[in-house]
């Protein structure tokens, strides 16, 4: 494991695990690997924080920063208690470069840091994305039962035609910055060399240790070839039971949100020729002329406000449920590894079984075998955590991507109120009042 990490904890005791006894000698207890650090301790809840807006104060949704504002707040209620953090990871400042061999996007990786790791306080780097790939590529290969955040897909974005367009390299940006964040976070990736490396390095050397893999990951792609695992645990079961159904969540979330997203774009299309048609009729309509161009108004100003909407939603709503789909099939990748990890372990309990069968006065547990059940334990603790942390992030960010589309939403239609109503005075009948003046 990591050597940098604050704490360590004991190991999981995995009872489906236990319950497969080793066949030689079973009074002792096989020596335990101490797993990574449990962050799932910290909190499984959200703490009961009221997602409500304070009674008898007004939210003036026609500003802009109210969004902000309230996602600032329900962010701050979210923080983790305890959690002390001496890492902070910033992605910004995209720049284009164009060659005679390829044109390419790299972006300023900012750290400032307080770890005795790193030489310096603060780093200023800039990477492009290959070099978030191969900086995943490290971690996957030497933390091999983490779950490793996602990077936004390499190719361009469903609906997205120039990936060189500021819509999409903003969007990039923002998927760039969450997954160094997540990283950051993480108490065992955040002591990763590669992970200090791509935050200091003015060069990455990625030739280096790229054909390399870890021991375990060794073991695990070779040696269960032949063997088929018994059944996987229960609480690991019903974590992929749960990824299954989140998966088909959602996908008919975001198919319908597309099919919203493609309404909505299609009405705002017939808004702005449905207004107009006002404007010219008020030109032949001298009596009519201000109510008519008021609504000729009201309706530029709903269509705007449509469009504001529409952008919200692709901008907002659409990436992090990429992001979550991308994140299931990490988890399943890992919720694999560990299952190949049991097999060999399986396996080797068999074949120590077998021999016992034709040396009866062994006593003593094969070495490869203890140190084959240590990993499993390990990789339990490792993935029991990382779970824990991972439904802890997702509740956050679903409450605060909840929440901003409420406001997204709100905003909308107060902006559409807003409009007809000032239509009101303009559609009313001033024959009433006139009659009054010549009478006076």
């Amino acid at each position: 494991m990591s050597a940098g990490t604050p704490k360590s904890l004991a190991s999981s005791g995995q009872k489906p695990i236990q319950e497969i006894c080793h066949p030689l000698g079973a009074e002792e207890t096989a020596p335990v690997l101490t797993p990574s650090p449990d962050v799932g301790n910290t909190t499984t809840s959200i703490r009961g924080k009221d997602l409500s807006l304070p009674n008898g104060t007004p939210v003036e949704t026609s500003s802009p920063a109210s969004s902000s504002s309230l996602l600032n707040r329900l962010q701050l209620d979210d923080d983790l208690e305890g959690e002390t953090r001496d890492l902070f990871v910033t992605v910004d400042d995209p720049k284009k470069h164009v060659s005679t061999m390829e044109t390419y996007i790299t972006y300023k990786v900012t750290t400032k840091t307080t770890r005795v790791e790193f030489d310096l306080p603060e780093y200023s780097v800039r990477r492009r994305y290959q070099d978030f790939d191969w900086l995943r590529t490290k971690l996957e290969d030497t933390q091999p039962t983490h779950l490793i955040p996602p990077l936004p897909e390499k190719f361009v974005m469903k609906g997205v035609v120039d990936r060189f367009s500021e819509e999409f390299v903003e969007t990039r940006r923002k998927a760039l910055d969450k997954f160094l964040k997540r990283v950051a976070d993480h108490p065992v990736l955040s002591f990763n060399e590669h992970f200090n490396a791509f935050l200091s390095a003015k060069d990455l050397n990625k030739k280096q240790g790229l054909a390399l893999l870890s021991k375990m990951g060794e073991s695990v792609k070779y040696v269960t070839g032949g063997y088929k695992l018994r059944s996987r645990p229960m609480e690991f079961a019903a974590m992929g039971d749960y990824l299954d159904m989140f998966t088909q969540k959602l996908g008919t979330i975001d198919r319908i949100a597309q099919r919203i997203i493609k309404e909505q774009s299609e009405y705002q299309v017939e808004l702005r020729v449905y207004g107009p048609v006002y404007t010219t009729w008020a030109l032949s309509e001298a009596e009519l002329q201000e109510p008519l161009e008021g609504v000729a108004s009201c309706v530029a100003s709903c269509s705007n406000a449509l469009d504001e909407l529409t952008q919200d939603m692709s901008e907002d709503f659409l990436p992090v449920l990429r992001e979550y789909v991308l994140y299931i099939d990490s988890m399943k990748i890992v919720l694999k590894k560990r299952d190949n990890i049991q097999a060999e372990y399986e396996s080797k309990l068999e074949a120590a079984a077998f021999r016992k069968e034709e040396r009866a006065s062994a006593t003593q547990v094969p070495t490869d075998v203890e140190k084959c059940h240590d990993r499993v334990e390990c990789c339990n603790a490792d993935l029991k955590s990382d779970w824990d942390r991972w439904q802890n992030n997702k509740r956050q960010d679903f409450r605060q991507l909840l929440t901003g589309m409420a406001d997204h939403n709100i905003q909308y239609y107060e902006k559409c109120l807003a409009a007809w109503e000032s239509v009101i005075p303009l559609l009313r009948d001033k024959q009433p009042q006139e009659t009054e003046t010549d009478e006076d």
